[in-house]
Order: C-alpha cells, then sequence, then structure tokens
C-alpha cells in the first residue's frame, strides 16, 4: 500500500470537482507494420508487467477523507480489460487517428480498475499500426510515462529473451494476475492509518524545523529565494484579458497534431539564440495567434498566460512513477507579429521566471502538504476548483523523449504523439515530444469551442517556417566567418 503524493492527490481531486475533465495523460506510439495478433501482443506486454508494477496497482479513497487516497495491488487484476484492441477504417488517416484518441482520451478511467488502458490500433496507412498508452496523472507525469516506452519497447528489432518465450508460448490468453496478490486493505484500516499519519504530523513538522535550524544560514536563503518566487508567481497569476480561448468546456475531446524535426528547433535556437524550451513555445505561441486572427479577435498582452510544467527529477529518478513536477506561469506574447521578435519576448519572460526561481515557489507551495493535515489540504482544492478560474488560459508541456529507436515486438517505431489533458476553462493544451530527431505537438481541445483545431495545428507549423526564414536572414546578415 502506498499513499498519493500531494501533487498526485492533486490530479485525483481535480477530477472529482470538475464532471467534465478526464486526468489522463497518453501517448501514440506509431509502428511499421505488419501490426502484430492481440495474443501476441498481449502477451509481451505481460511479459514486462514486474518493470512497472504501479500497473498492478488501483486507487482506493480513504474514508471521510481523512488522508489522501493510495495505491494497493489488485487481487483481481485481468490484463485483459485494460488491453484493447481496435481498427482504423479505410485509409487509416491522421485524422482518423486524432478522431479515435479524442473519443478515448475523453472517457473516465474507472477507478474500480488499475487506471491504465492500452489500445491496439490497427489499419493505419502505409500498412502501419498504433498503440495508445494511456495513463492516469495521479500515476505517472510526463517525464516517468515517457520512461514507460523504455520499459515496454527494446532497444533493437530483437525482442527480450522473456517476452519472445511469452510470445511463441501455447495456452490460455496471457494474464498478469495470478490470485496471489493479498486482499485490498479494508475501510477500517484506510481510516485507521490515515488517523495514525495525522497524529504523527505535528513530530514530523518540527523534524522538518529543527533540520532547518540546524543550518540557519542555508534556510535563510532558500526562504529568501522562495518568497521572491512568490512574489513573482502571485504578480504573473492575473486574469488573463478576455478571449475565445478560455471558457467552459464540454466532456469531448478534438485532438491533432503538428510535426517539425528537432535539427531545424536546434539551429534557430543557434542562430536566434535561447533554448529548444524557447523555440517550440514560440511556435505554439505562433499557434495561438492565429486562431485568434482567424476567429477575428485581435491578439493583445496577456491573454495567453499558459501554465508549464517543470521537471523536478534529477538524473536516474525517470523510473519513479509518481509526479514530480512544479510549475510556472508564462505569458505566450501572442501580441507581437515578427517571428523572431516573437521568440525573443518568450526568452526573456523564461530566462526572467528561471531568474526569479519561479519554480521554487509552486514547489515550496507542494512540499507544504507534506505537513498540512490532508482533509484541510483536500479543502483548499476543491474550494480552489470551484472558484471561476480566469487566470490560465492553456497548458504547455514539454518533454524530452528517446534520442535512439524503440522497437515494439520487433516492429520499429517511428513516432511518438503525446497528449496533455485539459479542465475548468481551459479549452486548449499543447503538449511537445521529441522522438529520433523530430518533435511533435499533441493539441488537445474542447470539441464544441475549437472545430478550428487545424488552424493550430498549421500555426505551430508555420511557426516554425517562419523562424527558419528569421535564422537564415540573421546568419546572412551575420555573414561569412
Amino acid at each position: 500500500m502506498q499513499r498519493l503524493n500531494p501533487m498526485d492527490a492533486q490530479f485525483v481531486g481535480a477530477e472529482d470537482e470538475d464532471a467534465h475533465a478526464s486526468m489522463a495523460i497518453a501517448c501514440s506510439a506509431i509502428f511499421e507494420g505488419p501490426a502484430p495478433s492481440y495474443r501476441e501482443f498481449i502477451a509481451s506486454v505481460a511479459s514486462r508487467l514486474d518493470a512497472a508494477p504501479i500497473f498492478r496497482r488501483k486507487l482506493l479513497t480513504v474514508p471521510l477523507n481523512l488522508g489522501p487516497p493510495v495505491w494497493a495491488e489488485d487481487p483481481d487484476f485481468d490484463l485483459r480489460y485494460h488491453v484493447r484492441q481496435t481498427a482504423l477504417p479505410t485509409p487509416g488517416s491522421d485524422e482518423q487517428l486524432g478522431n479515435l484518441m479524442a473519443r478515448v482520451m475523453g472517457q473516465r478511467l474507472d477507478r474500480d480498475y488499475p487506471l491504465w488502458e492500452y489500445w491496439l490500433v490497427e489499419g493505419l496507412r502505409r500498412g502501419r499500426w498504433a498503440l495508445i498508452l494511456k495513463v492516469h496523472h495521479a500515476m505517472v507525469d510526463g517525464v516517468a510515462g515517457t520512461d514507460l516506452y523504455r520499459v515496454l519497447f527494446d532497444q533493437s528489432p530483437e525482442p527480450s529473451p522473456q517476452a519472445r518465450g511469452n510470445l511463441y508460448s501455447t495456452g490460455t490468453m496471457p494474464t498478469a494476475g495470478d490470485g496471489q496478490a493479498a486482499r485490498a486493505p479494508s475501510s477500517a484500516r484506510l481510516a485507521y492509518q490515515a488517523a495514525l499519519d495525522m497524529a504523527a504530523l505535528p513530530a514530523r513538522t518540527a523534524l522538518a524545523l529543527n533540520g532547518a535550524l540546524a543550518q540557519p544560514g542555508d534556510a535563510i536563503r532558500r526562504l529568501a529565494r522562495t518568497v521572491r518566487a512568490t512574489a513573482k508567481l502571485a504578480a504573473s497569476v492575473r486574469p488573463a484579458v478576455p478571449s475565445s480561448l478560455h471558457g467552459p468546456i464540454g466532456r469531448q475531446r478534438r485532438y491533432a497534431w503538428a510535426r517539425a524535426s528537432l535539427d531545424d528547433v536546434k539551429t534557430i535556437k543557434r542562430s536566434l539564440g535561447g533554448t529548444v524550451n524557447d523555440v517550440v513555445l514560440a511556435a505554439a505561441t505562433s499557434g495561438f495567434r492565429d486562431v485568434l486572427l482567424s476567429r477575428g479577435e485581435e491578439p493583445s498582452p496577456h491573454m495567453v498566460p499558459s501554465l508549464i510544467p517543470v521537471s523536478l527529477r534529477t538524473s536516474g529518478q525517470e523510473c519513479s512513477y509518481e509526479n514530480r513536477v512544479s510549475l510556472l506561469v508564462a505569458d505566450l506574447p501572442v501580441h507581437v507579429a515578427e517571428p523572431a521578435d516573437r521568440l525573443a519576448t518568450v526568452r526573456a519572460e523564461m530566462s526572467a521566471l528561471k531568474e526569479a526561481h519561479g519554480p521554487s515557489a509552486a514547489q515550496a507551495l507542494v512540499a507544504l502538504g507534506h505537513y498540512t493535515p490532508y482533509p484541510l489540504a483536500a479543502l483548499v482544492v476543491r474550494l480552489g476548483y470551484r472558484l471561476p478560474q480566469r487566470d490560465i488560459v492553456t497548458v504547455t508541456t514539454n518533454v524530452p523523449g528517446p534520442a535512439e529507436p524503440l522497437y515494439g515486438l520487433g516492429r520499429k517505431l517511428v513516432e511518438i504523439i503525446p497528449y496533455v489533458p485539459i479542465a475548468t476553462t481551459l479549452r486548449t493544451g499543447v503538449s511537445i515530444l521529441s522522438y529520433c530527431g523530430n518533435l511533435t505537438f499533441g493539441i488537445t481541445a474542447d470539441y464544441d469551442t475549437t472545430p478550428d483545431i487545424d488552424v493550430m495545428v498549421h500555426g505551430i507549423e508555420r511557426g516554425i517556417t517562419d523562424l527558419l526564414k528569421a535564422a537564415g536572414l540573421s546568419q546572412a546578415a551575420a555573414g561569412p566567418k
């Protein structure tokens, strides 16, 4: 039994408070053909589940909300429930795959089971097939979710020995449940343990204070950084300029994606300055700008403040399946017309946030959750979701994926397309992921209010093209070196 950390518990609370939210993240992995049979695929997954034990655990809530939910082994785990199979109609286009992805992601995961699904999708163009991995955000963040691909797939066309053994085994349909898992803890036990944890909270708080007082200089410097960062974060969280990008949403989704070359992004970075993240944020800004202009709205400052997750993982922590992120709020400069100037504005904004130790404030607030009675912390989260939300218009994530090719059952993985959930009044979200020298921008949108999702796709791709042109002009003006 494992308790959810404060960040993980927030994703559960968010879903409880928003009837239209499904807080699952996902990726669609596109493979060269031919597609494996369902039996071959489920055998491969079964052979690898021991490397990701979180997949066998389901979510249990504590009576009276005395403590955070817990992960517990599912004694009735059946792999066949989680692994599904479907096919696209001819011609198996990107649009059809996007429509399927939207339908799959619009449905909430059933909390009576471990919170994940795997969809084997046949019938893509060029004889290809896809796998959709859908996981609740309370289980993993983007970095850990990407690492699951390294667990489930191989680094060469030759399957691992264990997977190969299962692949050609005979007998009944393979499942991961062996009937030996312990029964789930009772409600009484969950409540009792939560009460003990609350009783121990003052002692944990005292130990943390003693640790800080043992090094007062470091504690004061950390406090000063956090205060400055909190002031910056508070200043950035102010009502956004009203636009059609922000407002009530429904339960159904639209989904599409844009593509770019990582080499092109690095060329832009070298010529115009900044980081890879700055360039992709500038491209996303171009997409939002085009949507606003196409709707007859004049882009203005502070019209598209974006929530930007920042990973707190250090090297070697990628396979820890929980959320380890902080948050920034950055204004996407949709009002800036020139592509190079738009990138420069993004650079300045992100640099200012980093210099102010922007992630420190959100990190400190998350850490505070460890020393706050859970019923009080949960009440704050519920109240926050019930209040009108006018400060954040979108969420933009950028996660580095595998740099080397991966293989599934001997077939080459050619593309990974990410998905980020939206909730409350966020009508659009953008998730960016790199794989083998390519970038994909997965765009999640509310179905009813964003019928023009293609404008966003073309705007992002045009944004990269415009920045490449600006980079070429910059290099030409600099002359030979």
